[in-house]
């Protein structure tokens, strides 16, 4: 595959991802039935959004910022649950959707870094 699509890959299950936790943090719910709790999920965007910028959105520093909002999803959700879940949230439902969206981002990351190795390959080669 091209660099191109790599990197479009990556950036398509990135955006989905972050669409489907805004949607989770606001309408669902990923501690109980949402709410203020939810709220702490926003210390994910905004590492991506830093890491983003910081990265200028350059493949390398965008499979970093990725690693980075994967590991701050699951570092999240150890703080919500070691401060207490509400009465309605189940454990296991918890760490289930930690789970997927801290993979989701993780594949993302791994795109990214395929995008940022071929992108040098080529760079040192001369041929796409």
């Amino acid at each position: 595959m091209k660099t191109t699509t790599y990197y479009v890959l990556a950036l398509g299950v990135a955006v989905a991802t972050v669409l489907f936790l805004v949607l989770a943090i606001g309408a669902l719910g990923i501690i109980g039935d949402g709410g203020r709790p939810d709220r702490i999920y926003a210390t994910v965007l905004a590492v991506l959004v830093l890491g983003s910028v910081i990265a200028r959105l350059r493949p390398a520093g965008m499979a970093l910022a990725l690693l980075a909002t994967a590991l701050t999803q699951i570092l999240v959700t150890v703080v919500a649950l070691l401060a207490g879940l509400p009465d309605d949230a189940s454990v296991i439902d918890v760490v289930g959707i930690t789970a997927m969206y801290a993979a989701l981002f993780g594949l993302s990351a791994w795109l990214f870094r395929r995008a940022a190795a071929h992108h040098s390959a080529v760079a040192v080669n001369g041929r796409g």
